[in-house]
């Protein structure tokens, strides 16, 4: 099952609260994580300054699903969260995205809704592609992680920015170990 509306940017959500918590240079404050919820389509307007916390446990619980390489257990911490995360998954149809589907329960607020979402959103993909699409970005440095829903799948770093500095590096490298014309 594809989802569609603010639920497809559920993978999304995750990766940029796993960063903005866990990452060494990212904000994890509320008005960081107002954005997060608004950039990915979520309900950011019902955000309360007691929903942060609620989200940055979140963010910890979701970074082992990031650094592991191993599909068996990335598949067992999928399906704990899911017995422990309160799960109703029904049809809602609501401005601006029609129907579509939900996870948490309807009188859920919005952190155990944004859990159900980022968690069945995940699980999608790992279904769909295993753990090749996940994890730490590649780049020296960096332990932003990372996820690929695009058509090729091929991304293994965080942003553009890491990928460039890694291949501008790498580039360097090679120049410098190639023999001169003078030689």
């Amino acid at each position: 099952m594809q989802t569609i509306g603010y639920k497809s940017k559920g993978t999304a959500a995750a990766v940029a609260l796993v960063n903005a918590v866990t990452g060494a240079d990212d904000d994890d404050g509320p008005d960081a994580l107002r954005a997060i919820l608004r950039d990915n389509e979520f309900f950011w307007r019902e955000f309360e300054p007691d929903d942060a916390e609620d989200l940055r446990a979140w963010g910890r619980t979701l970074r082992p699903f990031f650094e592991t390489s191993d599909l068996a257990e990335a598949a067992a911490m999928l399906n704990g969260l899911m017995l422990r995360i309160p799960m109703h998954p029904h049809i809602a149809n609501h401005e601006p995205h029609g129907l579509h589907m939900h996870f948490a329960p309807p009188s859920a607020r919005l952190p155990q809704r944004f859990q159900a979402s980022t968690l069945m959103n995940l699980s999608e993909l790992v279904c769909r592609h295993g753990l090749s699409r996940t994890g730490v970005c590649a780049a020296d440095g960096c332990d932003r992680v990372y996820a690929d829903t695009s058509r090729a799948g091929r991304r293994r770093f965080c942003s553009e920015a890491c990928a460039n500095r890694t291949n501008v590096a790498a580039f360097r490298a090679r120049r410098r170990t190639l023999p001169t014309a003078d030689a």
